[in-house]
């Protein structure tokens, strides 16, 4: 092949996504797309109302609760026998 017949074969009207990353502009655009709306979908699961933070700020609140439930059934326990110690001696 010489010279000439390799210019015939360029083709001159590629677009720079056709040239440099081998899609058409189309193609190029609608994959851009769909990398930014999937970074964004991302960021808002990592980072949004939904984020693993607040899975385990629910979760420590949940273990402080069922501290709490554990410490008050015990204080109802007392509260109980001395309330039933009281009504003993009443009815004495």
């Amino acid at each position: 092949m010489n010279k000439e017949e390799l210019y015939e074969e360029i083709d001159l009207d590629e677009s720079i996504t056709q040239k440099y990353l081998g899609l058409s502009l189309g193609r190029f655009f609608l994959l851009f797309g769909i990398v930014t709306l999937l970074g964004i979908y991302l960021g808002v699961l990592l980072y949004g109302t939904n984020s693993l933070e607040v899975l385990f700020n629910l979760s420590e609140y949940e273990s402080y609760l069922q501290d709490e439930v554990v410490k008050l059934k015990e204080e109802n326990a007392e509260l109980q026998r001395e309330y039933f110690e009281l009504k003993e001696i009443s009815a004495q």
